[in-house]
């Protein structure tokens, strides 16, 4: 008699799973970044978490501005600017402004691998801790008018203002209340007084807008803040005006006429050539 068959599976190797995922590791010893599982496994958006762990794989001076970014992933400014700013809420991420000497604004990031973390022995100090930000860009605007007292509008600069009630000459969707107006305002007098014109302003602030802008006020307010200042144009140089010679009294004819030193005018010399050649 044929021994007896059975069609139920073999049993699982001791301590491996029957469902879900079987990690295959492979020990690495150069190329590989650490991450902690908070980060990995932090609930909500896929990009967030793919900004993360890219802007933790570069090393320390690499850009990661939202140009930066964009060039590296496929998505666009909106996605990548709010990744940033879900991580700079939640404490991973942090971004100063900084004046240079030469009156320069730029923006120094930090990023944290454990939010609220302290530094590695013998690294730069710790900087201060970021204050809570919105997660999405169009939180912005509501989000500050909250935090911060707003200023009255007849408070504000008023080239500031000239400057903002002017976009909505490039476009129509850029038109602000008065109380948003006065909040961008110290923003764009910053500028001005960096040395930036009204007229560079406006085209930093109304270039590659999103087509869908339900918030403008929120949009000008991150560009104010995230957009590193350009260089200011350097100073014309006047041009060189021609030395304008002293009047001259001809010793011929007593009429005046220019010349650096006394002497004869055009017509008496031309009369006196005449003579000698004839």
């Amino acid at each position: 008699m044929a021994d007896p068959q059975s069609n139920a599976r073999l049993r699982a190797d001791a301590g491996a799973p029957t469902t879900g995922v079987i990690h295959v590791r492979t020990r690495l010893t150069a190329d590989f970044t650490v991450i902690s599982n908070a980060l990995a496994q932090r609930r909500g958006s896929a990009v967030t978490i793919g900004v993360a762990v890219y802007i933790l794989s570069l090393p320390d001076g690499s850009p990661v501005s939202i140009a930066a970014l964009c060039e590296h992933f496929s998505e666009g400014e909106i996605l990548i600017s709010r990744a940033l700013r879900e991580l700079e809420a939640a404490g991973y991420l942090e971004r100063r402004r900084e004046r240079l000497s030469s009156g320069q604004i730029r923006t120094r990031t930090c990023f944290y691998d454990v939010p609220g973390g302290a530094p590695d022995p013998g690294g730069p100090p710790k900087p201060p801790r970021p204050r809570k930000r919105p997660d999405t860009v169009e939180e912005a605007a509501p989000a500050q008018a909250e935090a911060e007292k707003p200023i009255p509008l007849a408070d504000a600069d008023p080239q500031a203002i000239a400057v903002l009630t002017a976009l909505r000459r490039i476009d129509p969707r850029l038109i602000l209340s008065g109380r948003d107006a006065a909040r961008l305002a110290p923003a764009v007098t910053e500028w001005l007084a960096a040395g930036v014109g009204a007229h560079q302003i406006t085209e930093l602030l109304t270039a590659r807008l999103p087509n869908d802008l339900a918030r403008p006020a929120g949009i000008l307010a991150f560009r104010l803040r995230e957009t590193p200042l350009p260089a200011p144009p350097p100073p014309a140089h006047p041009m060189d005006r021609p030395t304008v010679l002293p009047f001259q009294t001809c010793d011929g004819c007593d009429r005046a006429f220019r010349a650096p030193e006394p002497g004869q005018c055009r017509d008496c010399r031309s009369g006196q050539r005449l003579r000698q050649a004839c």
